[in-house]
């Protein structure tokens, strides 16, 4: 059993190796040709273009911007749900909200991406008097709802992780209910609720299906009321018709060796946090 459970884990490493290998050897080439400069920071991407540009800037900003926004909306409203399900609901009423959280991580991305495009973007349309509404704000508000039921249930599960002593003993010293809830059970279960920010981040910054249709897919620099592309959906709307070989198919293989770094520099980053703060 030991050695069925080493090779599981090592099969687990090796998908991860070979990602990375293959991103890495698809993706540099196109960089080395292209030139790193003009590549990560250019504004203008035209790759079907007589004189072509390959630069992806607008994308990492409005994958950044969009990804942050939708953190900001899903996690205080994921956080709180999970507060109010682990430590305040009563059993009736937490079975209830269980099931709609269930339901929201059941849907099918592209469900998220036709609701939005039916209700939501005419909506933001006529709220701000615009002439579309397919923008950056329609995709934050898809993203926020996306990223809801990993945060929930990861932190929800975090909390109920933790020991039930700290609380006794917070609500001895006269702290009260909320207090505790606030001061001792989600700091004990900070490095949980990391995990499920770093599932939102890893949710709303690789998403495509749903953005593609809410966003417009223009490769516009970001703005709230502008219609861009992300990352991701630079890669689904295009590799399509990119002819194999070609600097514009290996542009896209580098779009994605980008996209894979920032999750792995998020990763890296909360880690070293949460670690910092352990010792502290």
């Amino acid at each position: 059993m030991h050695l069925i459970f080493m090779l599981c884990g090592i099969i687990a490493v090796a998908f991860v190796l070979f990602i990375s290998i293959y991103l890495i050897i698809s993706g540099v080439p196109a960089i080395r040709e292209i030139g790193l400069v003009d590549f990560l920071f250019g504004q203008e991407w035209s790759p079907t273009a007589s004189d072509p540009s390959f630069g992806i800037l607008p994308f990492i900003l409005t994958s950044v911007y969009g990804t942050a926004g939708a953190i900001l909306i899903g996690v205080p409203i994921g956080l709180m749900t999970a507060v109010f399900l682990a430590k305040v609901a009563n059993p009736k009423v937490a079975a209830v909200i269980h099931t709609a959280v269930e339901l929201l991580a059941g849907i099918p991305s592209v469900v998220y991406g036709l609701v939005g495009m039916i209700l939501l973007v005419p909506g933001i349309q006529r709220a701000f008097d615009l002439s579309s509404g397919a923008c950056l704000l329609a995709a934050i508000l898809v993203l926020a709802i996306m990223i809801l039921p990993s945060i929930i249930s990861v932190s929800e599960t975090s909390l109920r992780a933790v020991p039930e002593e700290y609380e006794q003993a917070s609500l001895a010293l006269g702290a009260t209910h909320l207090e505790t809830v606030f001061r001792v059970s989600i700091p004990a279960a900070r490095s949980g609720v990391a995990t499920a920010i770093v599932l939102g981040v890893g949710r709303a910054i690789g998403e495509a299906m749903a953005i593609i249709m809410v966003a417009g897919n223009v490769a516009n620099m970001p703005g709230l009321f502008t219609s861009v592309r992300f990352l991701t959906t630079a890669i689904a709307s295009e590799m399509s018709y990119a002819s194999v070989g070609s600097l514009h198919r290996n542009a896209l293989f580098s779009i994605g060796l980008v996209l894979f770094l920032f999750i792995m520099l998020i990763n890296v980053f909360l880690n070293v946090f949460i670690k910092r703060k352990k010792e502290g």
